[in-house]
Order: C-alpha cells, then structure tokens, then sequence
C-alpha cells in the first residue's frame, strides 16, 4: 500500500480517539476493509441492487397490465372463462352465443387491467421490508427468485386489495350479469351438472398471478441480459452473480 494512504488512514483513525481499545477496533474494521478484492460487494450493495431490479421489474409489469389490453391481448396472462365453466362456454357457442361468451371475457381482462393500477404501493412495502437473508438467498437464487418473494410476501395483501376493484369492475362492465345470463342458460339444459364458480375470486388471483408473471419475466431480463442492466449497482450485482 501506498506509504501516503497509510499516513491518511491512521492520521483519519486517531482523530478524535482517545481509547486504545476505541483505535484498535476502528483500525481493525479498515484493514478488513482493505482486504476486500475492490470489487467485492457487500450485503448494502447485494441488498441495495436487488431493490432496484424489483422496482424496476415491478414498474414495467404493472405497467404493462394495467393498460387497455394489457391483459386481453397477452396470451400469457389473458383470463379465460373459469376451468369449471370450460364446458359451459363451449356448449353456449355451439348453440350460437359465442358474442356473448366473447363479452363476458373481454370484460373480466378489463376488471384484472384495472385493478393492475393499485398494484405498486403493495410491492413497494414488500420490497423496503426485504432483509439481507433475503437478499442473499435471491441473488443466488433460480431466474425468479425475487418475484417468488414477492408472492410469498404480497399475495394476500393483493387479493384483499384487488377483489373490491376487481367487483366494482366486473359489475361496471357487465361481466357479472353476463355470467349470470350465460350459467342461467346452460343450468337449463336439459340432463347438465349445474355449475357457478365463483367469478370473483377466480378473476381476483389470476389478475394477481397475471402481474407475477410478467414481473418474472423482467427479473429474468436483468439477471441474463447485460443490456437490461440500467445502472451500476445493478452491473455490480448481477454481474458478479453470474459469475
């Protein structure tokens, strides 16, 4: 090291110490500082880093999904009729109400784009409560590491805030009448099992794991793609994970 650097740093050490034991302790924690390879990152910067990449892939999700046809027009997360109203959309477009089946799901991708909006605040509070367990086990974690610990940490939270949108959006864009009309017809058929799925809980989480998917897929983006690294400290840190 530099004789010049090592005058500074204990000139900067003893300034103001007046315990041996105060000197000792502070001089210990610059030599294991110095020790460091200069690019190594600490637990601040692992912590700071992966902040970052789920705001930004939190930023660009629910972005996506809120906009008129964020969810309609992406086959990944389009919401389809329920799995126990399969046959009932079936059978009704066979018998020529395809439009109506067309409504009723146009307007549940609707409901799930609109409460998109309120999805943010949520994963922020997740995000500022991350602790450095944490951060440590998703840096080293699987492509979608951090989005599971934002499942883990918000999808309560969502649903409870989601459902009351998802409600007011379905009644205001006629989904619920339109499934009323649609379930009422087919439970008239003669020798069907009566089906009536609950709408909206079943368009209340796949409104939840439609934003977890694309979050997903922009945390991959940071953790492969060199170029989806917008600052340094995500260079830093994604950088060196992939090493």
């Amino acid at each position: 090291m530099n004789r010049k650097i090592l005058v500074v740093v204990f000139v900067w050490l003893f300034t103001g110490y007046t315990s041996q034991a105060q000197f000792s302790k502070k001089l210990g924690n610059v030599l294991d500082q110095l020790k460091k390879p200069s690019g190594a990152l600490s637990e601040g910067d692992i912590v700071s880093g992966l902040k970052e990449a789920l705001n930004i892939g939190i930023s660009n999700g629910s972005a996506e999904a809120s906009k008129v046809d964020g969810f309609f027009k992406n086959d990944l997360i389009k919401i389809v009729v329920p799995p126990e109203a399969q046959k009932v959309a079936t059978t009704l477009r066979k018998m020529g109400m395809g439009a109506q089946v067309d409504k009723f799901t146009l307007s549940l991708n609707r409901a799930a784009e609109d409460a998109a909006k309120k999805s943010k605040p949520i994963f922020v509070k997740a995000i500022t409560s991350m602790t450095i367990p944490d951060a440590l086990s998703i840096l080293k974690g699987q492509d979608d590491a951090a989005t599971q610990y934002l499942k883990k940490t918000t999808n309560d939270e969502l649903f409870n805030t989601f459902f009351p949108v998802v409600d007011s959006t379905l009644n205001l864009n006629k989904a619920t009448q339109y499934y009323t009309e649609l379930v009422t017809i087919y439970n008239e058929i003669p020798l069907v099992k009566k089906v009536n799925p609950d709408l909206k809980k079943y368009a209340t989480q796949k409104t939840i794991d439609g934003l977890y998917i694309l979050i997903a897929q922009e945390e991959k983006k940071i953790r492969v793609d060199p170029v989806a690294r917008v600052s340094d400290i995500l260079k830093r840190v994604f950088g060196q994970a992939g090493k």
